[in-house]
């Protein structure tokens, strides 16, 4: 989970990055960040890794709330190809396929729109 936060502070679109929960033991792991980006956006990152289980969910929202995109594994879209994998796009009702995505990746996207 370290390495999550590392990239997290030397990301260029980051401005504050708040802890909400870090558990770094062998059997379990789990991060919950919020982070205020440089535009003033949310990026709220959730990771769980266990030995049987690994889960994400990267929820980039607007000042204002708004919904920009969110990338997570939560099985409840059985019938999206990518199943389990998805993406929420603008409205909750507008899920898409997506692949398997990590944080880095995260990063770079929103990098590549809020700083060019």
């Amino acid at each position: 989970m370290y390495h999550l936060l590392d990239l997290l502070r030397k990301s260029r679109a980051v401005s504050r990055l708040d802890i909400i929960t870090f558990i770094d033991e062998e059997d379990v792991q789990v991060l919950s960040v919020k982070t205020t980006l440089n535009d003033d956006s949310l990026l709220f990152v959730r990771e769980l890794i266990t030995a049987d289980e690994s889960k994400y969910s990267y929820h980039w929202q607007s000042k204002n709330g708004k919904l920009i995109c969110r990338w997570d594994n939560a099985p409840h879209y059985p019938s999206i190809a990518t199943h389990p994998h998805h993406k929420h796009e603008g409205m909750r009702e507008n899920v898409v396929p997506s692949r398997e995505l990590t944080l880095e990746v995260v990063l770079y996207i929103i990098e590549k729109q809020i700083l060019e």
